[in-house]
C-alpha cells in the first residue's frame, strides 16, 4: 500500500480571483497593475494571492510585457572592492524600481565578455550595463544596442552610444602634480590595461602634469600591463632596485598596491620617509594601512546610481532618444603617505637635470 501524500496543485491566477471575489481578469490586471483597476480590488488580490502563495508565472508575465524585469552587469572582477561599491548601488536602484540584477565578471577576457553577453541575450534581459574589458570594439556595443539597452560603464563607446565615465585624467593629473609640487620627477605609474579608457586616460593625465611642467616623464617607469598583485611586486620591487629608483607610486588601490607596498617592505624601505604612495581609488587598504594612504577618489555609489539611472530611463521609453554621457569627478583625500622625496635623492635629481 502506497504511503506517498498527494501532490498539491498549483494554485493559479483562477484561484486568486476566486478567493478574491473578483473576475479572472481584473485579478490580471491588479497583479500587474495595469489596465483600469480600483484600488480595493489590488489590495483584496495582493492579500489573496499572498495568502494562497500564487507565485506568477515568470515566462509569461515577460511574454505579455515584453519584459524580464532583468538587467545585466558584466565587470572584469566582482571581486575588486572599486567595483563592489557600484555594483551595490545599481543592485539598489534597479530593486527599488522594480527590476533584478544579473551579475557576471569577465576577467578581462574579451571571449569570455562575449559568450556572457550572448548568455544575457538569450536569457532575454532588458538591458546591459558593460564595464571596461580587453580588446573592446565600441562598434559591437553599437550593434548590440539595436537589439537591447546597453549602458558603458568606463568603457570606450561610439558616438551613438550611453556612457558612464569616471574622469581619470583629471584625477591623474591632480595626483601628478601633487607629487611634482612635493619635489618628486622619479614617479612610477602603475596601472592596468594602457588600451582601455581608464589607464589610456591616467596615463595621459600623468603625462600632461610633467608637461606643464617643462620636464617628461620616465617612460620605464609607467608601467600598464596585468593588475595582478604577483606584476605589481615584481615590477615595483625591479623598479626599486634599479639604480635611479622612484621616490613615489601613483597606483590603482587594489592588488597593485597590495604589490607596491610589499615591494616597498620588501626593500628595506618605508612609507612616507622613502618612498610616497598615492592610491588610485579609495578602499580599505588605503584608509587602514599605517600610515593611512592619500587616495585619487570617486564617488562608486554615484557611479552606480547613474548606471542604474540611465538604464531606468532608457527602458521607460522604447523609442529612440539621444545618447547620455555623464562624468564623475574625481577628488584628492590626503593623508599621511606623502611627502618631499628624500635629500638624497633630491640631488641625484638636480644633478642630473
Amino acid at each position: 500500500m502506497s504511503c506517498d501524500k498527494p501532490m498539491k496543485s498549483k494554485v493559479t491566477i483562477r484561484d486568486v480571483a476566486k478567493a478574491a471575489g473578483v473576475s479572472l481578469g481584473t485579478a490580471s490586471r491588479a497583479l500587474n497593475q495595469s489596465g483600469h483597476v480600483s484600488t480595493q480590488a489590488i489590495a483584496e488580490v495582493t492579500r489573496a494571492a499572498r495568502e494562497l502563495g500564487y507565485v506568477p508565472n515568470a515566462l509569461a508575465q515577460s511574454m505579455r510585457t515584453q519584459s524580464t524585469g532583468v538587467v545585466g552587469l558584466l565587470v572584469s572582477d566582482i571581486a575588486n572592492p572599486l567595483y563592489a561599491g557600484i555594483i551595490n548601488a545599481v543592485e539598489a536602484r534597479l530593486f527599488a524600481a522594480g527590476y533584478t540584477l544579473l551579475l557576471a565578471s569577465t576577467h578581462g577576457d574579451a571571449n569570455r565578455e562575449k559568450s556572457l553577453i550572448d548568455l544575457f541575450r538569450r536569457r532575454r534581459v532588458d538591458g546591459l550595463i558593460l564595464g571596461a574589458c580587453d580588446s573592446e570594439k565600441p562598434e559591437m556595443l553599437e550593434r548590440l544596442a539595436s537589439e537591447l539597452q546597453v549602458v558603458a560603464l568606463d568603457r570606450d563607446i561610439t558616438t551613438e552610444g550611453t556612457a558612464i565615465h569616471v574622469d581619470h585624467y583629471h584625477g591623474a593629473l591632480q595626483a601628478t602634480r601633487y607629487l611634482l609640487k612635493l619635489g618628486h620627477r622619479r614617479i612610477a605609474l602603475l596601472t592596468p590595461g594602457s588600451t582601455l579608457r581608464p589607464g589610456r586616460e591616467r596615463i595621459a593625465g600623468f603625462k600632461d602634469a610633467f608637461s606643464a611642467q617643462g620636464i617628461q616623464p620616465d617612460p620605464r617607469l609607467i608601467r600598464a600591463e596585468s593588475s595582478s598583485m604577483e606584476f605589481s611586486f615584481s615590477e615595483a620591487l625591479a623598479l626599486l632596485s634599479s639604480p635611479e629608483a622612484p621616490t613615489a607610486f601613483l597606483c590603482l588601490g587594489t592588488r597593485i598596491m597590495s604589490g607596491v607596498l610589499q615591494a616597498i617592505r620588501h626593500s628595506g624601505r618605508t612609507m612616507p620617509d622613502d618612498v610616497s604612495v598615492i592610491s588610485i581609488g579609495d578602499t580599505d587598504l588605503a584608509q587602514l594601512f599605517t600610515p593611512p594612504i592619500t587616495s585619487l577618489n570617486w564617488d562608486l555609489a554615484a557611479v552606480g546610481t547613474a548606471c542604474a539611472e540611465v538604464m531606468l530611463r532608457s527602458l521607460s521609453t522604447r523609442e529612440a532618444k539621444e545618447p547620455e554621457r555623464i562624468l564623475i569627478t574625481t577628488q584628492m583625500i590626503l593623508r599621511e603617505s606623502c611627502m618631499p622625496p628624500p635629500v638624497a635623492a633630491r640631488t641625484a635629481v638636480d644633478m642630473t637635470s
